[in-house]
This record gives structure tokens, sequence and C-alpha cells, in this order.
């Protein structure tokens, strides 16, 4: 299981093969208030912007960021390359992002979908992927990981990767997944309409060749785990919208 240490006020869990700083916060040590309470890190599901703006700081400080990049997040899967920044920044529709750059902090807002972290320590690049379950239909994973390549030259059997905290088998049901999913995704429904999505992006991380003893996932799940925002669960309980939980890597400064 993943350590989980406390950084007042943020409660952080971390990897156990991710060689690079990282965080996977929990909905905890933030201003928001309800329902966004209260560590919401997303300027779009209507809290007020300079609680978001309050809260990312936090994030800056307790891991070392010097500026954070982020995106307006679409369930596509489009892939933003990263650059220099003198200030935060958030890009309009992409649901991956890539860098080289040592003290960018690349953050994923979810709220059921899962993050998946990406760190090649030969090349010393790092990327951050939005996946839910339109992600792993499109394969973005696969997408990231040939980007990767393409951009600076990354050895797939290289990369660690960390799937976070997501919407768990217990609770992924799709009951429109005939017309939904593509068919490659139907041999991960473990009864009638339930998939576990977990091993299926494990699944195309291998597929894309990140070995398998370098896959890990941390196996919460988000919808039954009240530490963190939870769509399905907001529905269920009749809320009209939550906040997003943060996941963040980036690359030590040299």
């Amino acid at each position: 299981m993943p350590g989980r240490t406390t950084h007042a006020p943020l409660t952080v869990l971390r990897g156990q093969h991710l060689d690079t700083p990282h965080a996977i916060l929990t909905r905890d040590g933030g201003c928001s208030p309800p329902p966004f309470a209260s560590l919401n890190l997303s300027y779009g599901v209507g809290d007020q912007p300079e609680n978001v703006t309050l809260n990312r700081e936090r994030v800056k400080h307790a891991l070392g960021v010097d500026f954070l990049a982020s995106a307006v997040q679409v369930h596509g899967t489009r892939i933003h390359l990263v650059e220099d920044l003198d200030r935060d920044a958030e890009v309009q529709g992409y649901d991956a992002l890539i860098t080289d750059r040592p003290g960018i902090g690349l953050l994923i807002q979810q709220a059921d979908c899962q993050a998946v972290l990406l760190h090649d320590p030969d090349r010393k690049v790092v990327a951050a992927i939005h996946c839910g379950w339109r992600g792993n239909a499109g394969n973005i994973i696969a997408g990231t990981v040939q980007r990767m390549r393409e951009a600076y030259r990354t050895n797939p059997a290289d990369l660690r990767a960390l799937i976070s905290p997501s919407l768990g088998p217990c609770c992924a049901e799709f009951k429109n997944y005939q017309q939904e999913f593509p068919s490659e995704m139907h041999s991960f429904q473990l009864r009638p309409s339930y998939f576990d999505l977990w091993r299926l992006s494990a699944a195309q991380l291998a597929a894309a060749g990140v070995p398998w003893s370098q896959i890990e996932f941390m196996g919460v799940c988000t919808v039954c785990n009240p530490a963190y925002f939870s769509y399905r669960r907001s529905k269920k309980e009749g809320l009209p919208t939550t906040g997003r939980n943060g996941s963040v890597i980036l690359l030590q400064r040299r």
C-alpha cells in the first residue's frame, strides 16, 4: 500500500515507485465551503475563484512547486507539452500534460476519473493524464506514451506509472457500455455492467511498453471513500455539483 503522510494542512498520498516529487491529494486542507469543502482545485465547478487560487497556492507551497500547469479537461485525447512558464497556466481542451522542465507541477483535476502519473527517470520527463472511461476508450494513455517517445526519446520500458484513487470496480457501473465502450474494453467487465478500469489502464500502459512491474495503482475507490470528491457519490446524494481532487507530478530542480 502507498505511504501516507500529512503535510499540514494537506493530506498527501504517494506511490512506492515514482522517484520524483508527486502527490495524490485528498479533499482536506483547503478553504472552500460545501459542496466544495475543502481543497477544491477546479475553477470550473462553481467555487469562488479566489478559493481555488488559495487552494492551489497551498499545494504549491507544500510540494515546492514553482508554477502549476493544468488544463480545462474535456475527456478527450489531446496532449499538451508544457515548456517554460513564468506564472501558473491553464490550457483549454487538453487531457494530458508532459514536461521536461524542473519545478513545474503538472496538475490533474478529478472526481472519480483517474490521474495517471508517468516518470521517465532516464530522459527526465514527467507526464500527467486525466483518464475517465472516455480517455480509456480513446486510449489517451498510449497516445501520451507515444508523444513522450516522439518529443523526448522516452523508452517506454523506462517509465514508472502510478494510477490514482478513482472509480473502483465496486462502483464502476456502465449500463450502456455496449454503445459506449469499444469491444476491447468489454473483457474488463467483472460482473454484469461493472468494469475494472484500474486493470484496464494498467493493461493499456503495458501494451504501450511499460513493464507490469513498474505500474502501480492505489486501489482506492473515490465513490466509497469520503476523503475524496466523487461525481457519482454527489449525484446519489442529490448534490448539484462537487469539487475536484488534485494529483500533481514534477521534476526536481537540478
